[in-house]
């Protein structure tokens, strides 16, 4: 059936060389349609971009995701040493045993930082008992490696040796009161002997609380750390930190003194837990 004349359209294409012009003929319907062909082409792009910015955003996650795993996984793997292969195929023992030697150096120049002394790093991995000897050598390291990382933090952060290494001049607990000898005291601490000028050193990694003239104790500091430990080093003749400041074990921060309460120039030092004075002497050598 041929459409009717109102039915069509006709165009009229005009060509930029004066030739002959063209004409089509187009059924009105689609011209009048002509807005929804090209919203409909439109709406058609734009999904297809949103897909591919939706596809582009997940492989740049999946990235991030693979990046973060793998940062895991060597992660993980630095915690265990490079095995040797022993002559069986097997991760040889004196690869674990190198590793475990080397926090047993960290932990005695932490040691004699503090003015005590290391312990040796020979025949380490087990005394080869009858329990011992059960173990694989992976077992062995792992326990071995646990303790010593346990270790390592402790002996950081816990004040421990001495500040100076001197002779002990008065105790922790009661005594008689240097400017009143009949009457007695409790001494919170206990004192190093020294002359004016010797460099006191910090006992622990942490930070300065308090630094400065304290009543009685004259020059002051006080150290915050880890474990709810503080540190106190009283009747300083010069002090060499700030308040804030963070410090390390064997660090020194003043000198010896007579400032305060004090009938001669010593070194003061307390070991407070939770705020509570305990005997430092507990915290002189491992053995005590």
């Amino acid at each position: 059936m041929k459409p009717k004349l109102k039915d069509v359209s006709t165009i009229v294409i005009l060509s930029k060389n004066n030739q002959a012009t063209k004409t089509l003929q187009i059924k009105t319907k689609h011209i009048s349609r002509l807005k929804h062909y090209v919203f409909s082409i439109v709406l058609v792009i734009l999904s297809l971009a949103g897909v591919i910015a939706l596809l582009q955003n997940r492989n740049k996650q999946q990235d991030v995701e693979k990046q973060q795993l793998v940062a895991q996984i060597v992660k993980l793997k630095g915690q265990i040493p490079p095995a040797v292969l022993n002559a069986n195929g097997k991760p040889s023992a004196q690869s674990y045993i190198q590793a475990i030697e080397a926090k047993l150096k960290k932990i005695n120049d932490y040691l004699k930082k503090r003015g005590l002394k290391g312990f040796s790093t020979k025949a380490v991995g087990g005394d080869n008992d009858a329990e011992g000897a059960k173990l694989s050598d992976k077992e062995v390291y792992m326990a071995y490696d646990d303790y010593l990382t346990h270790l390592v933090n402790t002996v950081a952060f816990t004040p421990m040796g001495y500040p100076r290494t001197t002779s002990l001049t008065s105790f922790f607990g009661y005594r008689s009161d240097p400017f009143a000898s009949e009457r007695a005291e409790f001494h919170p601490g206990i004192d190093f002997q020294g002359q004016r000028g010797d460099a006191v050193k910090c006992t622990a990694n942490g930070k300065v609380v308090f630094a400065g003239w304290s009543g009685g104790y004259g020059n002051c500091i006080r150290i915050k750390h880890a474990n709810d430990f503080e540190t106190v080093y009283g009747h300083l003749s010069k002090i060499s930190v700030k308040v804030g400041q963070e410090v390390s074990v064997g660090q020194n921060i003043g000198q010896v003194g007579s400032t305060g309460h004090s009938t001669g120039n010593h070194l003061h030092y307390e070991v407070r837990k939770n705020g509570k004075p305990v005997n430092p002497v507990k915290f002189l050598t491992l053995n005590n």
